[in-house]
């Protein structure tokens, strides 16, 4: 992170925050807290996975792996922080709805005691739409990334 960077860095986001920022809600919440953001360049979202998640019942009960389309979900949702965050308080609530997902590799499994951090840049936006590239990672290898591009819209 340049020094110009470093000084737009906001503090943590928690989970109260995230909730007023999107709408999403458990059980399709998937960060947990946002601790490193830069409006309107980057962030990095967090996502402690845990035995307890709903999902893990059916995939898979005699070995839980997290869902990869979970995992892009949590990039998702990373940079729907990061919009609202640039945006600022007018963009609170909205929602951001995948146009489309790119080059989405999946390198490793995540299973429950694993925390995912996911590392999101943002490539460029125009309008309403947004474009990011992400890759998820536990204990800094990375497990998953894709680019995809994302709409803001009124709920």
């Amino acid at each position: 992170m340049d020094s110009a960077s470093q000084q737009r860095r906001v503090p943590d986001i928690d989970i109260q925050r995230i909730r007023e920022m999107i709408p999403h809600r458990y059980p399709f919440l998937m960060i947990d807290r946002v601790v490193e953001i830069v409006p309107n360049e980057s962030a990095v979202g967090i996502k402690n996975v845990s035995i307890n998640e709903p999902y893990f019942a059916g995939h898979f009960p005699q070995r839980p792996v997290m869902p990869g389309v979970l995992i892009i979900e949590a990039m998702a949702q990373t940079a729907a922080v990061l919009v609202v965050q640039t945006i600022g308080k007018e963009a609170e609530g909205k929602l951001v709805y995948f146009t489309n997902v790119e080059n989405a590799r999946f390198r490793r499994p995540v299973f429950p005691g694993d925390t995912l951090r996911v590392h999101v840049q943002k490539q460029r936006n125009r309008l309403s739409v947004w474009k990011f590239s992400a890759e998820a990672l536990v204990e800094g290898r990375v497990v998953a990334e894709a680019t995809y591009a994302a709409m803001l819209m009124d709920a």
